[in-house]
């Protein structure tokens, strides 16, 4: 759905989401680097339980929660991608124990 446009230069920066490797480019924050690599979905929602997925990119709606490092409820959109970072989506209120 989404696609990257073509950029001459863009450094690959390595990183995982639930401990698969993946690769954002330099200047990419967390969320679009996660739609880039084609993930649909970074978090369920507390309540329902229900896949959501970045939506306004700017740090308004709180879609794009994912816990990052170990640091829970951390807007994608607003997090620049830094090599290593160890990314994962996010369940019910950000602690995975209380989603089981």
């Amino acid at each position: 759905m989404y696609q990257r446009l073509p950029e001459p230069g863009g450094m690959p920066i390595p990183f995982t989401l639930d401990g698969r490797r993946l690769e954002g480019r330099a200047g990419d924050t967390v969320a679009a680097a996660l739609l880039a690599a084609g993930v649909e979905t970074c978090r369920t929602s507390a309540v329902g339980g229900a896949p959501r997925a970045p939506y306004c990119m700017m740090g308004v709606c709180f879609e794009c929660l994912v816990t990052i490092d170990g640091v829970g409820n951390r807007q994608g959109c607003l997090v620049p991608l830094q090599a290593g970072m160890a990314v994962e989506t996010q369940l019910g209120h950000g602690k995975r124990e209380l989603a089981r």
